[in-house]
């Protein structure tokens, strides 16, 4: 008899963080019957976007990895292999190169049934730690270098958006693209059905700002020239909170004395944005209570300003005392955690041999892979050339290394173009894993067996763990007792994986809705730091500065974001998936009218993206929600980040300052648009 058809509580494995949506799933016979949202999720409420919708194509997928391929390099064919013939090749080279040129580089789509909390991210720390190879954090690529200003600051744990829809008077949603975080509109919504008033500040008029009740448009990489002249505002006029400066900040005297320079009309020459308009935004910031912070979690960080934006806007709810109240300081961000939200670690960081360990810097990966220094690459569920900056000489270093290897659902350009060894994972219904929003634990349920000679990544790791005589690597009996050890944790009340099972698959977390209810900060005062010793001591401002871009000869400045059909690079950027593949067959570059007109472009017509670096085709989209000057495209597509600046925006002593990466690359590119 066939397989009783049951309906299985489970996430989404898009993994949109801070939108982690609940879905239920219907099986019968090894079969996905049908998706659905959860009603009874407590973040999602049911709510499935179209992404989520188009998970069941990932299982049926006739392109999707189903056995070990290994490259014939002759004729740049493929051909299936023995996981025992790929797991000797890999030991073989590995052993060859050296640990210390071995480098493992994780993304997406390995973790697309731990996001939160990041169960595959910390095995593959603790293999790692244990063979003493190169390991980079994946922050580097998203969210890390934004959060490098905030955590100077001190200022890193967000409030919850539960908070925000019933208490946040302003909201300035700054950089935040709803497409990205559409569990947060509900919220937002919500919020301004109160009487909240909702201000939208973006590089274009984006879904926020058609929710918004006010829309700012600023140049790209100005958002740090902004905040200063808002500071200069809440300074000058006397409308900042004297008793919490005086008693949770240091660093003041110098701040007020720094941004008397920066005033609304300097501001509006550099960001766009009228003086009048930075004005009022400053008046009724510091006068509206309390006033929160939605932050963009990536692409606004994307450029030599991107830290020093989160390090001056961070600085916003100290001045006007809107921390550690309801309402206040900043809302969920992707990437952030909230107050008091954390995990056990398994990495074993005490293992790890001394070694010639690369930092978390996106420009050194890229330029240890052009010097032969790391000669074994280990990519798990990423494609490096789609995620990193300087796509072409990211290629170039590809192509010198003895072992690409690629553990993945699809092929991607990476693997496509260098892999030597492509090894077929595991999808979200195939494996058991669990998830975390920023206020609930979430039991992902193995409901389905992997095709083939698909494997997990835990399986891929013990299985090169015992070939390597890494013993003590897995003392764990099964993917329960992983869990169960991470899961060990006052924040989740030491859940294990039965008692989470038991509840149903869902539990809330321990936390705080309100970040620093304490008024204590993480930071070498304990207070929110204005000037921070810790920057100045690795050569950084100390003050937050916006710095002008070099003059180039190009003049649009391109600028990158999400739509709801698509993130990243996942399942080949899409175009594995039949749905998200007809909705965004192709590039579309956001232009403006003017800047259509000025290059006798109309809508649709083919184009070509251009600088010193590459040359990307796309269509071209003339749009009315785009300033003059800007150029504005979904990120993920091939091709696209060979415009990119692969220059470092920090120095390799501060990456790792934090418990997270912020060595990524500027990201900055400025481009002309031809006919093409």
């Amino acid at each position: 008899m066939g397989e009783l058809r049951r309906t299985v509580r489970t996430m989404c494995p898009m993994n949109c963080h801070p939108t982690l949506c609940g879905m239920l799933v219907t099986v019968e016979d090894g079969r996905l019957l049908e998706i659905r949202g959860d009603r009874d999720n407590p973040d999602s409420q049911g709510f499935l976007c179209v992404r989520g919708q188009a998970a069941g194509e990932i299982l049926s997928s006739p392109a999707r990895l189903r056995r070990p391929l290994l490259r014939r390099r002759l004729a740049d064919s493929w051909r299936e292999v023995s996981w025992e013939e790929a797991l000797a090749l890999m030991v073989q080279r590995m052993q060859a190169a050296g640990r210390e040129a071995v480098g493992i580089w994780a993304g997406h789509g390995a973790l697309s049934t731990s996001y939160g909390t990041r169960i595959g991210a910390q095995l593959l720390r603790r293999f790692a730690n244990f063979y003493g190879c190169q390991w980079w954090n994946p922050t580097m690529i998203c969210w890390g270098l934004g959060a490098f200003g905030l955590g100077l600051t001190g200022v890193l744990a967000t409030h919850t958006k539960e908070d925000m829809s019933a208490h946040a008077r302003l909201i300035l949603l700054w950089g935040a693209n709803l497409t990205s975080q559409p569990n947060t509109a509900r919220h937002l919504v919500a919020a301004k059905r109160r009487g909240a008033f909702l201000v939208a500040i973006d590089v274009r008029r984006s879904e926020a700002a058609d929710l918004a009740h006010e829309a700012l448009c600023l140049r790209p990489g100005t958002d740090a020239a902004l905040a200063l002249a808002l500071m200069h505002v809440l300074i000058g006029e006397g409308l900042y909170d004297r008793d919490f400066v005086a008693r949770h900040t240091v660093g003041f005297a110098e701040l007020a004395a720094h941004v008397q320079a920066f005033s609304p009309a300097w501001a509006e020459a550099i960001t766009g944005v009228p003086a009048a308009r930075i004005v009022a935004l400053a008046r009724r910031y510091a006068t509206t209570r309390p006033a929160m912070i939605v932050l963009g979690g990536s692409s606004m960080h994307k450029g030599a300003n991107g830290w020093q934006a989160s390090r001056a806007i961070a600085c916003l709810p100290a001045l006007t005392g809107n921390l550690g109240i309801p309402g206040g300081g900043f809302g969920p961000r992707h990437g952030a955690a909230s107050h008091g939200q954390a995990l056990a670690s398994i990495t074993a960081e005490d293992v790890r041999p001394p070694g010639r360990y690369l930092p978390n810097q996106m420009a050194r990966l890229t330029a240890a892979l052009l010097e032969g220094q790391v000669r074994v690459l280990l990519l798990f569920g990423t494609n490096m050339l789609s995620s990193f900056a300087a796509a072409g000489e990211v290629a170039a270093g590809l192509a010198h290394a003895d072992l690409v290897v690629c553990h993945d659902l699809f092929l991607s350009d990476t693997a496509r173009r260098f892999a030597h060894l492509v090894l077929p994972g595991t999808a979200w219904l195939e494996e058991l894993g669990c998830k975390m929003t920023n206020t609930h634990l979430y039991l992902m349920e193995k409901v389905l067996e992997p095709p083939q000679e698909a494997r997990p990544l835990a399986w891929v790791l013990r299985a090169l763990a015992a070939r390597l005589g890494l013993e003590g690597f897995y003392p764990w009996q099964s993917e329960e007792e992983v869990i169960n050890a991470i899961l060990d944790h006052p924040c989740t009340g030491h859940l294990t994986v039965a008692e989470l099972r038991a509840r149903g698959g869902i539990a809330p977390l321990h936390v705080s809705p309100v970040a620093y209810p304490d008024r204590r900060f993480p930071t070498p005062s304990g207070k929110v730091e204005f000037y921070s010793q810790r920057a100045a001591e690795l050569g950084l401002p100390p003050l937050p500065i916006y710095e002008p871009p070099p003059p180039l000869p190009y003049p649009l400045t391109l600028q990158q974001g999400r739509t709801l059909t698509h993130f990243h690079a996942f399942y080949d950027h899409g175009r594995a998936l039949p749905t998200l593949a007809r909705l965004d067959p192709e590039p579309r570059l956001w232009l403006s009218p003017a800047d259509a007109a000025a290059r006798g472009l109309r809508e649709g017509d083919p184009i070509r993206v251009v600088n010193a670096r590459g040359v990307f085709a796309a269509r071209a989209q003339v749009t009315p929600r785009l300033p003059p000057g800007t150029a504005w495209i979904r990120d993920g597509w091939a091709g696209l980040n060979e415009l990119t600046d692969g220059e470092a925006c920090l120095p390799d002593a501060a990456v790792d300052l934090f418990g997270f990466a912020a060595g990524q690359a500027r990201f900055t590119a400025q481009v002309e648009v031809e006919k093409g």
